[in-house]
């Protein structure tokens, strides 16, 4: 059956068109004529039935369905250039994966271990963007994300099926340097945890995105802590983990996100109580009955990977 599909050269033509609202410039970009691109957006409205662009004595305007349509478009052409450019680079062989994921968890647990992928499946390439809510794959170009969230949040997340990876333990971590002013203690020990009840008086680092943590930290402990809600918000667990090197306060981190920090001694748990958290880390993907032979490897080499640490 012969697909409704309109001529890939008036879809670029207006893609274009449409991202400059000037044919004038997307002739340039195109090193096309105005008048050749003029005839494809034509062509194209004719095959649709439906006016894309508004004439007007200064040029041409997006027709609400225009914008819709553009928008549609540009999305589907840059995948289409991506799985070109990826066949080429591959012959046939491997591929790419595209993964939306949470920032922190990409930075600072993933890209670092995927030298290993890299060593077990050379001819795979992993591109990440960043993506912190659920979404709709149909309207993306991702193949899978990874997701932080509650049991509750991917259950009522859409046409997805999602597998749980890890879950998020926290424990309090600080620099050294203000571990050392919670009390006094002998030579050799400058650094060894404290009791909860210590962290109480100190300057709190709280997640903007999780605004009780360190209520709930103390709630668990059984300590009172009237200032747990006090205390600067960032909105990233990498951006905690800076605050809390350079000495602002504690904060409350999963420790695989500082490995580097806590080898280094940039930062050192300051009490060895970790918390569960209603939180985990999910490999999220579209609810297909079979995944592609490179989302099956990523997903095997990723639980693997996860399972040692």
């Amino acid at each position: 059956m012969r697909r409704n599909i309109p001529s890939t050269q008036a879809l670029a033509c207006f893609e274009v068109a449409a991202r400059h609202e000037s044919y004038t410039r997307a002739a340039q970009e195109l090193s096309l004529t105005q008048s050749a691109v003029s005839r494809q957006i034509q062509a194209l409205e004719e095959f649709l039935g439906v006016q894309l662009f508004r004439r007007t004595r200064h040029g041409v305007v997006l027709t609400p369905a225009g914008a819709h349509y553009g928008r549609q478009v540009a999305r589907s052409l840059q995948g289409l250039e991506r799985d070109t450019l990826d066949v080429m680079a591959h012959q046939g062989e491997g591929g790419t994966l595209s993964l939306a994921a949470v920032p922190t968890f990409a930075t600072r647990w993933l890209i670092p271990r995927l030298p290993q992928l890299a060593q077990v499946h050379p001819d795979i390439v992993v591109h990440i963007d960043t993506q912190t809510r659920p979404f709709l794959f149909a309207d993306t170009t991702f193949d899978a994300a990874l997701y932080a969230g509650t049991p509750e949040q991917v259950a009522n997340w859409p046409g997805v099926q999602a597998q749980l990876l890890m879950h998020e333990e926290v424990v309090p971590v600080c620099s050294p340097r203000l571990l050392e002013s919670t009390a006094p203690r002998g030579r050799g020990r400058a650094h060894q945890p404290v009791a909860a009840e210590a962290l109480a008086d100190l300057p709190l680092l709280q997640q903007s995105t999780r605004p009780y943590a360190w209520r709930q930290w103390f709630d668990a402990m059984g300590v009172d802590a009237p200032r747990a809600l006090d205390g600067p918000r960032y909105e990233l667990f990498s951006m905690l983990a800076v605050a809390a090197t350079h000495g602002m306060g504690v904060a409350l981190m999963p420790p695989m996100l500082i490995e580097a920090e806590l080898a280094s001694g940039d930062l050192v748990v300051a009490c060895q109580k970790p918390l569960r958290g209603e939180r985990g880390y999910y490999l999220v993907s579209p609810n297909a009955p079979e995944q592609s032979p490179v989302l099956q490897a990523f997903s095997r080499w990723l639980f693997h990977v996860a399972k040692a640490a």
